[in-house]
């Protein structure tokens, strides 16, 4: 006798009127979470193409009368949107490398290495979970204005390095590894940078994965600090832009600016997202 339980069973199943029940039932909820999901992108790449008077109409229309593609290219020049995409790839990137290579090494000497005191050092960096974003903006804005960083893309960068979330999921990703490949890459003579960079790196991709992501959207998605640090207009990412130049900017040409915004994170979940999933289930798995 099976041990899964299941809500409707296999008897019912099989017969024909079973399973158009259940595929009927099936079809509806996957296309009800699409709607829920894709309308609102649907809303905002097609209020780029309407005109000013009728996006802000009531009723709304559900499609353009008349399709206006100038919000986009308006949205390009007018917001000055390839210095400011330009801007937030290179902070982004840099924060992301940096965060990758500390984090990826201090969770390995952690986890690998255990040195003295490895579980207090451990205890320390997770404390900093329990402290509110907010109550460390002052004392970095005042360590990076000391050091002269302001409008500098390393005022985000070496903060982003401080990621004990990343730093806690490698760490526990590491304790997983089983012991015995270690082992023999020690006994062929493998140095901890060795086994490091040719045993646990290329065993840990999936976790790689989903750290990048953290460390990519973070940056991306951030808005109060870049803010603070960022006092050139030339300097400024994409999240800060979009606030400060929205002033005398139509409300059309503004969701266009905001629609091409967010192409590069949603190109970037799409081609990632089988890392993203490979890396949760490696997560909860053993060895």
């Amino acid at each position: 006798m099976s041990g899964t339980r299941t809500l409707v069973s296999p008897a019912v199943l099989a017969r024909p009127r079973g399973k158009a029940v259940y595929w009927a039932v099936f079809t509806g909820v996957v296309v009800l979470f699409a709607l829920a999901f894709l309308f609102p992108v649907y809303w905002m790449v097609t209020g780029a193409m309407k005109s000013p008077d009728e996006v802000t109409r009531t009723p709304p229309t559900l499609i353009p009368q008349t399709w206006h593609l100038g919000g986009y290219t308006d949205a390009w020049e007018l917001m000055q949107l390839p210095t400011h995409l330009w801007n937030t790839v290179v902070q982004a990137t840099g924060a992301w490398a940096f965060q990758l290579v500390f984090c990826t090494a201090a969770a390995y000497a952690l986890s690998k290495l255990r040195p003295a005191f490895g579980k207090v050092i451990l205890g320390g960096v997770l404390a900093t979970l329990m402290v509110p974003a907010q109550a460390l903006v002052v004392p970095k804005y005042l360590t990076v204005a000391d050091l002269g960083l302001l409008n500098d893309p390393l005022a985000i960068w070496l903060p982003a390095v401080a990621n004990a979330f990343n730093l806690y999921l490698l760490k526990r990703f590491f304790d997983q590894l089983p012991r015995d490949v270690l082992e023999a890459a020690e006994i062929d003579g493998a140095g901890r940078l060795r086994t490091l960079w040719s045993i646990v790196l290329p065993m840990s991709r999936p976790v790689l994965g989903v750290v990048s992501i953290f460390a990519l959207v973070a940056v991306w998605q951030d808005f109060l600090w870049p803010l603070m640090v960022f006092s050139d207009t030339d300097e400024q990412p994409i999240s800060v832009a979009l606030v400060q130049l929205s002033q005398n900017i139509q409300l059309t040409v503004l969701i266009a600016a905001m629609v091409i915004a967010s192409i590069p994170m949603v190109a970037m979940f799409l081609v990632f997202q089988r890392h993203i999933i490979a890396g949760i289930s490696a997560g909860g798995s053993k060895g």
